[in-house]
């Protein structure tokens, strides 16, 4: 059987290591593509680190951005040659940080002309995120094909997005703005106020602020009834939001709850229950966001990725994340590398992307 070299994590922080694994033909709608960049994003971190939902050894990986090599006998949409990214990450054959991944072509969007694949492949776990989060955790619409003329029912009504400058931020404050909503508060430092602004945010908020509560509060005199946490954090976001949210407020936090992160000399500490992550008001909707439950939604599965993300790319509508790429001789060292420096926060407002495969 044939073979080839993914990104392994044989133990909680212990360096990666490299595994030769199958090489799976496709079956049915199913695409083989030969990955060419990847981007880390805090779940590589959390189950690196904290072994959260791992089972050693365990190959890691959500983000996928390369060619088609082969493709399945029900495969219609996509052909061998296709650029193509994607959000994949059910098993140990579709994962990202592997030189082939082998999925549904639904899991797909084609690149569209005019970008890269490290830039693309700096949206599909994150741009999932948000369109599941507001429809499934939030209630916000997001009709697609969007009606010429749409104008979303209480549009003008506050939005927070705490951690606007995080990959899930920046798409989350684009995707509102292109639904019409007017009223977006984005939370980050002070130096990504100004492309928030550009990308919808009406108002801006420095956490690092000791006022930010009441600056936030003081926007809305009804309070704020749709909140993103896009980190997470129980002592750095949770925990004020929970000052903001009132009653009938719902309140979306990207999981898992991180009570202590991960450093050089600290191990980190997680929590799944948002519940018990503050003392919310009564009447709050608090609710932990699991965006691999995406595909129980039909639509989303058929349309999400191939359509409805290919066509805000490639429409200029969403742009992608800034990147920081990796370098390094092998695929190891650019994968432990960029493992330290996610760890080491060394990114803000941008992405760590870097390449996976160096076939030509």
């Amino acid at each position: 059987m044939a073979t080839h070299s993914a990104v392994v994590m044989v133990g909680v922080k212990k360096p990666l290591d490299i595994h030769q694994v199958p090489t799976v033909k496709p079956q049915g709608d199913e695409v083989r593509v030969r990955v060419e960049w990847t981007a880390y994003t805090p779940l590589d971190l959390h189950q690196n680190d904290g072994g959260l939902l791992v089972t050693h050894p365990q190959r890691l990986g959500d983000g996928t951005a390369g060619t088609v090599v082969e493709v399945g006998p029900s495969a219609r949409r996509l052909k061998v040659g296709d650029k193509v990214f994607g959000f994949t990450w059910r098993t140990p054959q579709e994962k990202a940080h592997q030189e082939f991944c082998t999925t549904n072509e639904y899991l797909f969007s084609k690149l569209p002309e005019g970008f890269t694949l490290q830039q693309a492949v700096t949206l599909p776990n994150n741009f999932v995120t948000v369109f599941h989060t507001l429809t499934a955790d939030l209630g916000i619409e997001t009709p697609w094909p969007k009606p010429e003329g749409y104008v979303p029912e209480n549009a003008s009504n506050p939005i927070l997005v705490w951690g606007g400058a995080s990959s899930v931020g920046l798409y989350a404050v684009q995707i509102l703005r292109y639904y019409g909503y007017t009223s977006i508060i984005a939370v980050a430092s002070q130096k990504h106020h100004s492309k928030l602004q550009s990308l919808g945010a009406k108002w801006t908020f420095d956490y690092n602020d000791p006022h930010v509560v009441s600056q936030i509060l003081d926007t809305s005199a009804t309070g704020i009834p749709k909140i993103l946490d896009c980190i997470g954090s129980k002592e750095g976001s949770i925990k004020p939001i929970s000052k903001i949210a009132k009653a009938r407020s719902k309140v979306a936090i990207l999981l898992p709850v991180i009570v202590r992160d991960s450093s050089e000399t600290e191990d980190p500490i997680y929590e799944m229950d948002v519940q018990k992550a503050a003392e919310w008001e009564e009447g709050v909707d608090a609710a932990g966001v699991r965006t691999h439950y995406y595909l129980q939604n039909e639509f989303f599965k058929e349309h999400l990725q191939p359509d409805i993300m290919y066509t805000l790319l490639k429409e200029k509508i969403v742009e992608p994340n800034p990147q920081r790429i990796i370098e390094g001789k092998t695929l190891l060292e650019r994968a432990q590398k960029a493992m330290d420096a996610l760890r080491r926060k060394e990114a803000s407002g941008e992405r760590l992307v870097w390449r996976v495969s160096d076939e030509a």
